[in-house]
Order: structure tokens, then sequence, then C-alpha cells
């Protein structure tokens, strides 16, 4: 977008965005943090993405102005309050790509599982499996990811080395399909004005942890890990505040952006119908393997290697063919752990009524083949094929 010379927010006139106007934003979360509010941060976050009209890959903001309120918001911690964070994603959606989905309105909810990264565990696609596991058993999962930034491999890369094509940018259209996955950058091309400074910054930013609440599919129901309890809270409510009906945020004790097949995970839950949007409306608990009907496997029997790696265990799990054996031995802890957290989407998602049901179900969908079906319905469709 170019500068023009008045810009309007409601009824109240706002002068045009340039260096100027943004001094005393980055003055005041600086000088007087305290003092700084969600309105603010999207006001600071218009000229952000507010680009130079001879050349729309820049911010009319120099790098260094950008660099040093991305600092400031950083050590002030407010990133991670679930106001500010809603007001961050709220821009981001606005300004995404355009999604129209089909069959919305067919009584079946749009569902997304994810994490936010940076658990440094390096374990296998766990969600991305999930994903198809739970497509398997009818839910329909719009996956919006990306490559990897803080693992070896993210749900775009073992997708890739599955032989899922992605060079055709953002798809206008979803069908109404069990699976699909949208690549995050190609649906928000404001966030490729910061990608050169957020890679120079010792940290990760606001950025890096807002993914999970800008699928700019608007999913009503969503499974989404983080890995530090500390912003659970804050992430279920900015999931509310978003326009999601359901939702389990969830962190292992383990830090794990999952829910973890070695021990308890931190659970907390929201509704459409509970508390108020804006209240304390965040049921927290803690769960186990056991409670989905599962044994507890050492985080060690789940590690992911590269991609390609990933994605022939994906192969070896998942796609069935008669007189396999089933899923191998040496997969029984992976397909807990893959089991586990679809199960739990599912139950989300209100199509089982417990967390047993729910395993049960993601176990059949790959026993069954329906989850490899889901899956290559998706390879398909990404390499232009229509079966």
């Amino acid at each position: 977008m170019t500068s023009k010379a008045i810009l309007t927010t409601g009824s109240t006139p706002q002068p045009a965005l340039n260096i100027g106007t943004f001094k005393p934003l980055l003055s005041r979360i600086v000088q007087t943090p305290e003092f700084f509010t969600p309105i603010d941060l999207r006001r600071a976050l218009e000229h952000i993405f507010e680009t130079i009209p001879s050349d729309p890959s820049k911010s009319i903001l120099p790098d260094a102005q950008i660099a040093a309120f991305l600092t400031a918001l950083h050590i002030n911690r407010l990133e991670r309050r679930p106001e500010f964070l809603a007001a961050a994603a709220a821009l981001l959606r606005e300004r995404a790509v355009t999604l129209n989905v089909e069959g919305r309105l067919d009584g079946s909810p749009v569902v997304d599982i994810v994490g936010t990264g940076g658990d440094g565990h390096n374990l296998f696609n766990v969600s991305t499996a999930a994903a198809m596991v739970a497509a398997g058993c009818g839910a329909r999962v719009i996956k919006h990811g990306s490559r990897a930034s803080t693992s070896s491999s993210g749900s775009a890369d073992i997708l890739q080395s599955l032989g899922c094509s992605f060079t055709n940018g953002a798809i206008p259209t979803i069908s109404n399909v069990p699976f699909t996955f949208i690549l995050a950058p190609h649906y928000h091309p404001t966030l490729a004005l910061l990608a050169p400074i957020r890679k120079l910054l010792p940290f990760r930013t606001m950025f890096n942890i807002t993914g999970p609440l800008i699928n700019p599919a608007k999913p009503e129901a969503m499974l989404l890990g983080v890995a530090e309890p500390g912003i659970g809270a804050a992430f279920a409510r900015s999931l509310r505040q978003g326009g999601v009906k359901r939702a389990w945020v969830v962190c292992g004790e383990e830090l794990l952006d999952e829910i973890s097949c070695a021990g308890p995970t931190k659970v907390w839950e929201v509704h459409e119908g509970q508390g108020g949007l804006y209240g304390d409306d965040v049921i927290e608990r803690t769960i186990t393997p056991e409670d989905f009907g599962l044994k507890r496997h050492p985080l060690y029997k789940v590690a992911g290697g590269t991609p390609d790696e990933n994605a022939a265990t994906f192969e070896r799990l998942v796609k069935r063919t008669e007189g396999d054996g089933g899923i191998p031995d040496d997969l029984e802890p992976l397909a807990d752990f893959v089991c586990l957290n679809a199960g739990a989407l599912l139950l989300v998602a209100g199509i089982v009524a417990d967390g047993t049901a729910g395993a049960k179900r993601a176990r059949e969908s790959i026993e069954n083949g329906k989850a490899w079906e889901a899956f290559v319905d998706f390879r398909n469709r990404s390499q232009g094929k229509r079966e």
C-alpha cells in the first residue's frame, strides 16, 4: 500500500504515515511502555507495513527503526499479552490474501492443528501427520504452516519431500476436501517486509508466534501448541478474540509445543459460550497419554530427522497395503504420539466425546488407509491433478 495524505480510522482523521509520525510511537514503547496500548501497536504496525510507492518491497521506515521497535516490544514482553497478540493478529488477518472456503456451511467445522515452534526438541512432524489422520476420520482440516525456522523439518518441508507442490502461490478458493495445506508466506505477503530484519535479530519476534493466530481459512476449532507455559492463557484468549469457537492450547511438560507422549501436558481450553470474550474464560488443566488410553513413550523414540527422513517415516506409518502387517513395531511409539494429538483434535472438533475415543478413531484412520487417502488427495491437488 502507498501513503495517502490522510488516513481514516473510524471517524477520526489520521495523519499520513511517515518517519515523523512513527517516532512518538517508538518513543512511547521505549521510554514509557506501561502506557503503550494495543491501539498504539496497531498504528505502529501500520507504519511498518506501509511501503515506498516506488518500491513495494520496502517499508517507509528505515530498518534501524523497525529493529528498535521489535526489540522494545520483545524486551517489555508486550508480545506475550493477549490484547497485543490479538491486535497484531487482527491487522495481519486484514492484510492477508482473501480466501474462500467452500462448504463451510455444511455443518462440519474447519479445524487446524499447529505449533508455535521453538521448543528445541526437533521431533517428528507430529502435527502434520495428526492433521492427515484426523482428516481420515472426517475432520475438515485446513492446516496453515510454513518451512522450518527452528527445527530440521517444518510442515511445508515434509510435505514437499512427500511430493506436494507449493509453486502456484495463494489459492483463492479451497475445495470441500478432507485436508488442505496452505503455505503461510503465500497468504501473508506483508510479512515479507520484515523477513530480512527478523533474521538479523538474536530473538524470536512476535511474528514467530502469531502464525497460528492468522490462518486465513478462519478455522472454528484449533489445537495449538506453545513452547512456553507462560503464554498459554494469552494464546487461548487471543484465539477466542479472533473468532475461534473452541480451542485447546497445549504445552508439554518438557516445554513441548505438542501434547506430550512422555508425560503430562498443560491445556488451556476455551469455547464459545464459556465465560466472556475478554474475561476469565480459560479453563486450565493437565492431561496425560493415559487420558487417551495410550502408553507413555520417551521423546527420543519420536525424534525427527531431515524432511526426507521424516517423509519416509510418515509413509511407513500411514501408507497401508494389503498384507503389510499393519503399523511396524518400531513405529508404535510414533503411532501413539500421532494418535494422541489427532485424537485431541477430533475431541476439540466435536467429532468424538472423549480422548480415548479420539485416539481409537485416529488409530483406525491409519490402519484402514483413510489417513493416507486424505494425504494422496491433497498431493494430487497440489500437483494440479483431479481424481
